[in-house]
């Protein structure tokens, strides 16, 4: 893979659902997700652009969404304090979960998508059997003093990230709570595709790539803005680069080792923060929010391979 990589604009998307709140791609990256402040999530081909299915039946904004490992069902989140399970094909609401003291900012599934966690307003963290009727969580944890901002996981963790500025890490084998103190708030984390780094994203315009183990600070990454907006970072597929949104309407790529901007993406010439990113699961290819529209972005070998 080069070490530079052009990224530009395959595709833009006007998602006509107020503000997009959050991008997502589905298991294989076949589809994507987008979260919108009409209260509606929408299945999107990010190829063609065209809109596949609407889901609507949240009261309030959608503020993120996770789809299945067999993507037949998505979970959201919204700030009505609810969660909704959701069947794909036939868009109907399959079980509202309610148990959260605040909005809801966050969720994911487990490796089998049979627990759904969610992470809170209430600074609570929430794990859902999903597969049973049970309407109460399996599991709280209320560790963080401050607003979750992200829930990960993997086959024997889960990683949340909060505005108190720790990253705590749930064992759930052996039943045991790692806090890594950054010292600065945390708007969103990511993980890399070996699992061995947590990727950062500070309210003080860094990137952190934390190691998984230890909790060592790797590297820091600098040159975008994040105000006092909630702004979004990701790995890419290869895990040899770093993608962040920014607050002057711009995404900028970092290389993971030299921590240098490789690329700074002129996302649209009137402004607007570019504040949700998802980077696809096999290619080199991303989306972004800001404002009413999803931007795909691919490589310009990405974009040659799909003509042919």
């Amino acid at each position: 893979m080069p070490a530079f990589l052009n990224f530009n604009c395959s595709k833009t998307i006007d998602c006509k659902q107020g503000a997009v709140r959050a991008v997502r791609y589905n298991v294989d990256g076949s589809y994507c997700l987008s979260c919108g402040s009409d209260k509606k999530i929408k299945l999107w081909n990010p190829v063609s652009g065209l809109l596949l299915k609407t889901y609507g039946g949240h009261a309030d904004e959608v503020t993120d969404v996770a789809g299945s490992c067999d993507s037949s069902y998505i979970v959201s989140s919204s700030l009505d304090k609810s969660i909704i399970y959701w069947d794909v094909a036939t868009g109907a609401p399959v079980r509202r979960l309610r148990s959260h003291a605040g909005g809801v900012r966050c969720v994911c599934f487990n490796e089998d998508s049979s627990i759904a966690i969610s992470g809170g307003r209430d600074n609570a963290i929430m794990c859902w059997d999903i597969r049973t009727r049970r309407l109460d969580p399996v599991q709280v944890m209320k560790d963080a003093k401050d607003c979750i901002t992200t829930v990960l996981t993997n086959d024997h963790k889960i990683f949340a990230s909060s505005l108190d500025g720790c990253v705590r890490h749930y064992d759930i084998r052996v039943g045991e709570l790692t806090c890594d103190e950054v010292g600065q708030p945390i708007t969103y984390l990511a993980q890399t595709k070996d699992e061995q780094c947590l990727l950062a994203g500070c309210q003080d315009n860094t990137l952190r790539l934390l190691d998984c183990e230890s909790g060592g600070l790797l590297s820091e990454y600098k040159g975008h803005q994040s105000a006092d907006y909630l702004i979004e970072c990701g790995i890419l597929a290869d895990d040899a680069h770093l993608v962040s949104g920014s607050s002057d309407g711009d995404a900028y790529v970092w290389d993971l080792l030299e921590a240098k901007v490789l690329q700074r993406i002129r996302i649209s010439d009137n402004g607007g923060v570019v504040h949700s990113l998802a980077t696809h699961p096999k290619r080199q290819e991303m989306l972004f929010a800001r404002r009413r529209d999803m931007y795909v972005f691919s490589t310009d070998l990405q974009i040659e391979e799909e003509q042919l």
